[in-house]
């Protein structure tokens, strides 16, 4: 080998290494400083007391009212550095029907094309091959058994499971949202989280070589009922 063609040899290896570095390099400044830490989990006012005399008979029709948010929290190694993705939208609708402290009906859905993250490209993925938007534009939690509510009638907090059906890309499987309610002023906060499996609804998170996404997620909401 030439002394000409071994430095060409020495310069390519080189500069793919310096390549290497910047790609590490910059997805670490991108997951530890510029997108910042994922943001918390949904969950219930604490401060002031929301509480504060809101107390009485729950009886009857309640409404998702704005201010309500939902959304996914999922785990991803992007370049070798793990990183925590959360995508939300307040773009929510429902209603929930109490009767005999405690919910006898419930059905939440969610609007999928407005769900964002801190990454365009990263919400094309998850609105187009993902899942799928154009075709299924909605997804949707059904309770599907009563949901005690015994001690909200004072204020709460009070935290309980419940069990419903999730329609995701027209797909339903059941699952459990651990739930923690408190009396708001006039309404009701809820604020909730379940995991899932995105196998269970056939969703096939991506695997591009440069990012790997868990093959399970959380999903989340914040929910405040007003009388319907």
């Amino acid at each position: 080998m030439s002394l000409l063609t071994r430095r060409r040899v020495v310069i390519g290896v080189g500069s793919l290494a310096a390549l290497v570095l910047i790609v590490i390099g910059g997805t670490y400044l991108y997951v530890n400083v510029i997108s910042g830490d994922a943001p918390e989990p949904l969950a219930l006012e604490t401060s002031p007391p929301p509480a504060t005399g809101a107390t009485g008979d729950l009886d009857g029709a309640w409404t998702v009212a704005g201010g309500s948010e939902a959304g996914y929290r999922v785990d991803e190694v992007l370049n070798g550095q793990d990183n925590t993705v959360v995508g939300r939208t307040s773009d929510v609708t429902g209603q929930v029907t109490v009767a005999g402290d405690e919910v006898t009906e419930g059905e939440v859905t969610v609007d999928m094309t407005t769900v964002t993250t801190d990454s365009g490209s990263r919400d094309g993925q998850f609105r187009g091959p993902i899942m799928e938007t154009d075709q299924f534009p909605t997804s949707t939690f059904t309770l599907t058994s009563p949901v005690p509510l015994t001690g909200l009638d004072t204020g709460g907090p009070v935290s309980v499971t419940a069990t419903g059906d999730l329609t995701v890309r027209d797909v339903t499987h059941s699952i459990e949202i651990q739930l923690d309610l408190q009396r708001s002023g006039d309404g009701v906060q809820v604020a909730g989280s379940g995991e899932i499996q995105f196998s269970d609804f056939e969703v096939s998170p991506p695997d591009l070589g440069f990012v790997k996404v868990e093959d399970h997620g959380t999903v989340e909401f914040l929910l405040t009922l007003g009388r319907g």
